[in-house]
């Protein structure tokens, strides 16, 4: 018998939006181009790269493994996947954005690996019981209202023995300097109230022991933004506390102007903290 799907909350998942809110984005430019450069952007983050690194390492796909990218966006880390499982294997992206998709199977096909993808959410994941060796799930639980129900839709589609990664971000350690503490405190905690699972980075551990996981390794990176990617965030943040009420036109301002005259002088700060939980299913 089938392990029942897990039902959905009444939110669907928006998956590899940032907490500053990249699809309210007021720019003119094309939302997919605009998401697609941001998303560009962060993959490039030092810090980034160190901890998808070290969760392809602990994760240990190899060859002939089925691997499952939930949240797989441009489909980088699908083209790892391929890269690891080879001819024999099967590497997988999952996303419910259509235009996103696309975008991932021209990369796909640029880096002439076999990898592909499916639409679909983190709670009605599109696959049979027992699909997959391992499944990778990244910054995705922030924007879930119910990560337990996602969790537990990963542990549906692992075989007896599969792997799950989980990384994700806690918002709640986010840190930037200079500027006025108070309203950065402001303006912190609005974005906390504002996604729907802001400290996920927390529960991850805690997740994957409820929906039946062993625990075989944890870890986490600071992740620290460059001013390529410290402007555009602080940007759409502060337009959404000003819209919000959260600060004023004035604080706005003057905190945009300690901001640009920390990144002048080299004398600047914005990190958030990301973990990661590596876990697999006992033998049924």
């Amino acid at each position: 018998m089938p392990r029942e799907h897990a039902a959905p909350p009444p939110r669907t998942p928006s998956f590899h939006l940032d907490a500053i809110g990249a699809e309210r984005s007021t720019s003119d430019d094309d939302p997919m181009a605009v998401l697609v450069a941001v998303l560009d952007l962060q993959a490039a983050l030092p810090g980034i790269q160190r901890m998808r690194r070290w969760g392809h390492e602990a994760l240990a796909v190899g060859p002939g493994e089925r691997a499952l990218d939930v949240g797989s966006g441009t489909g980088s880390e699908v083209v790892e996947f391929a890269a690891r499982v080879g001819e024999r294997g099967d590497a997988v992206g999952v996303d419910p954005n259509p235009a996103m998709l696309a975008i991932a199977r021209e990369r796909v096909a640029a880096a002439e690996t076999p990898g592909r993808f499916v639409e679909g959410d983190a709670y009605r994941l599109p696959f049979d019981d027992d699909s997959f060796d391992a499944v990778r799930c990244e910054r995705v639980y922030q924007h879930l209202d119910d990560p337990a129900a996602a969790t537990a839709e990963i542990a549906r589609v692992l075989r007896p023995g599969g792997r799950a990664l989980l990384i994700d971000s806690d918002w709640q350690t986010a840190i930037l300097h200079p500027g006025n503490p108070e309203v950065v405190g402001r303006m912190t905690a609005a974005m906390l109230a504002a996604t729907p699972n802001a400290v996920s980075g927390r529960l991850l551990r805690g997740l994957l022991v409820a929906a039946g996981f062993a625990i075989d390794d944890i870890g986490s990176e600071a992740v620290i933004w460059d001013p390529v990617t410290v402007r555009p965030m602080f940007e759409q943040l502060g337009k959404s506390a000003l819209s919000g009420g959260v600060i004023t036109e004035q604080e706005r301002d003057e905190l945009v102007a300690d901001i640009d005259a920390g990144i002048e002088i080299g004398d600047y700060h914005l990190a958030v903290t990301m973990f990661a939980a590596l876990g697999h299913l006992p033998p049924r």
